[in-house]
């Protein structure tokens, strides 16, 4: 059962193959499975070099250099964004990739490997939104109308384990575990689908729902995720990470927002946005796209859709 780890993204990656899932295409032995999970690695680290905020010197960034002009965009890049503000439009804005500088600002701005701190020089307006932001994709170009700064957390770890998973998918049964955001092909070495315990948002090493999962991707946004404490200087760095950029403050009527997709770049944005949207109109959301959730407000209420596969 090769199992292989790695912190990339600012997060502990590990995959898991079950030997017993190879099929003829990935036949070739624990060689040939090391090699993709290997690939598999490099997805991530090449993904977060293009689309992280956290370096000066990622593609990203890059953009944010040349507000006014269009730019010439990787394919990675360039999708990234794409969906970004394709999820955006569905959403009327609750989600957003334009918060970058209001999350700078609020001290999410940390390189994780270092722990140099990231500041981007530029002063944007306060109502840019995903509206100034323009593809062309003919030229495969991104041009920032305004000075912005984008932020792709939400998008980037997502495609990664998406991107990961098609490299592993001639073995079938696998688990990919990107700090949280999952995707399980196949079956666990049982030959069962994968069993995944949602946390219990107010309560350590407890559990607040379970799944069965095949061949599909889970991820959970949730607001006790990466707080910035109430001691910190900047009267509004409390609260959690995820914002709600149609007002610029933390969202606050959803403690944990879990989606179940094909894919782990959907899931994840749409875990988001659905935290932002609260639980009536985020689970009217998933609905719509034709994916599943459970969304669990602060009070512990739940929300979810009909098609989730509960684990005993």
């Amino acid at each position: 059962m090769p199992l292989h780890s790695d912190i990339v993204m600012g997060t502990l990656v590990t995959i898991h193959v079950v030997d017993s899932g190879f099929d003829a295409a990935g036949a070739d032995g624990a060689g040939g499975v090391d090699s993709a999970i290997a690939r598999a690695f490099e997805w991530f680290h090449e993904i977060e070099a293009r689309c992280t905020r956290f370096d000066q010197c990622s593609e990203l960034m890059q953009l944010t250099a040349h507000a006014g002009v269009p730019v010439p965009a990787s394919a990675i890049l360039y999708e990234a964004v794409r969906f970004a503000l394709m999820l955006a439009e569905e959403t009327g804005g609750a989600f957003d990739p334009t918060v970058g500088h209001r999350m700078e600002a609020r001290g999410f701005n940390r390189e994780h490997r270092t722990g140099a701190i990231v500041h981007t020089a530029i002063t944007p307006e306060d109502d840019v939104s995903y509206r100034d932001v323009e593809l062309d994709p003919e030229r495969r170009t991104i041009t920032l109308r305004r000075p912005l700064t984008l932020d792709l957390g939400a998008v980037a770890k997502g495609l990664a384990v998406d991107s990961a998973a098609r490299e592993l998918a001639p073995f079938r049964d696998f688990a990919i575990d990107a700090g949280g955001d999952l995707y399980l092909g196949g079956s666990n070495p049982e030959g069962d689908p994968w069993y995944v315990g949602i946390r219990h948002p107010r309560r350590d090493d407890e559990l607040i729902a379970s799944l069965r999962v095949s061949n599909k991707a889970v991820c959970t946004s949730g607001d006790y995720e990466r707080r910035i404490p109430a001691s910190d200087s900047r009267q509004d760095a409390a609260g959690n990470h995820i914002l709600d950029p149609r007002i610029g403050a933390p969202a606050q009527s959803v403690a944990s927002a879990t989606v179940v997709a094909s894919g782990a770049m959907l899931a994840d944005a749409l875990a988001t946005a659905a935290f932002v949207l609260g639980p009536e109109a985020g689970i009217q959301l998933l609905t719509r796209l034709g994916v599943d959730g459970l969304i669990v407000t602060p009070e512990l209420e739940r929300y979810e859709t009909g098609g989730l596969c509960h684990g005993s």
